[in-house]
């Protein structure tokens, strides 16, 4: 291709040579937050609904937010390229309703054995052991998993009010990372 036919190319499309640079530079980000649960299953939704919270109260550039949902292979993709992940899930221990549980990466991401896994096993812990292994060196530097405790899986239901609280003191968490303590970089979605 010329350089002219590239310089046409680029002006029909802005974002060819983004593109082509692809998947490192549209991927890449500070902070990926991941939100894993069943919005279906009451407190099981703590995940999706935190990420929700934290979107409609503003973003900025350099942060991804992924609702993860129930598809944990996914998770493992969504990681790359972000310097620094943060997965957020329910959990179930016996803990008191809404109790967060802060969990390094480094001491799940390697626990759940792969072997004999199939897509409705795959859960967030598997996704870190999967992405470690599948990144490779573009596996994040720093990854951290919230838990909150959950007191209700009803279908149908939603977050129980121990739960609610419980992500409220995670988002209050996640906005005192770095990323977010510049308010004048935020975008806000359109009201």
């Amino acid at each position: 291709m010329t350089e002219a036919d590239q310089r046409m190319r680029t002006q029909a499309n802005p974002y060819a040579s983004l593109l082509a640079e692809a998947p490192s530079a549209v991927l890449g980000c500070d902070l990926a937050v991941v939100g894993c649960g069943n919005l279906l299953r009451a407190d099981d939704g703590v995940g999706p609904v935190l990420v929700r919270h934290l979107w409609e109260g503003g973003v900025p550039p350099n942060v991804r937010l992924v609702d993860g949902g129930t598809a944990g292979m996914d998770v493992a993709f969504q990681m790359r390229g972000a310097k620094r992940v943060i997965v957020v899930d329910a959990c179930a221990t016996g803990a008191a309703p809404g109790t967060i549980f802060k969990i390094p990466g480094l001491e799940v991401e390697d626990m759940p054995p792969l072997s004999g896994l199939h897509t409705h096993s795959f859960r967030w812990d598997h996704a870190l052991a999967f992405a470690r292994w599948l990144l490779a060196d573009d596996y994040p530097s720093d990854v951290t998993v919230y838990l909150v405790e959950a007191a209700d899986f009803t279908p149908g239901g939603e977050l129980s009010e121990p739960v609610r609280t419980g992500m409220e003191q995670v988002i209050d968490r996640i906005r005192r990372e770095h990323p977010f303590r510049d308010p004048q970089r935020f975008r806000v979605p359109n009201q």
